[in-house]
């Protein structure tokens, strides 16, 4: 890959912090460190799982982050 790319993985697991919107607030500190760092973002960079317990590895948003560092498509998260 020519050049790094990002991309912001972001969860909650609670229905209360889904309705408090904590995950905006961590998308949006990401999103300060990634511009920060000077890094390009991909185009749909957000991958986001919202209400998924951290206590399964099986979390839509989380296999297919995986998947795109597998093909190479990101260089950073």
């Amino acid at each position: 890959m020519d050049m790094m790319h990002a991309a912001i993985y972001a969860r909650v697991s609670a229905a209360h912090q889904v309705e408090a919107q904590t995950i905006a607030s961590q998308v949006a500190a990401l999103q300060a460190r990634v511009a920060a760092d000077g890094l390009p973002l991909l185009p749909d960079p957000h991958v986001l799982d919202e209400g998924y317990s951290g206590a399964t590895l099986i979390r839509p948003a989380r296999e297919r982050l995986r998947d795109a560092a597998a093909f190479g498509t990101i260089s950073r998260l």
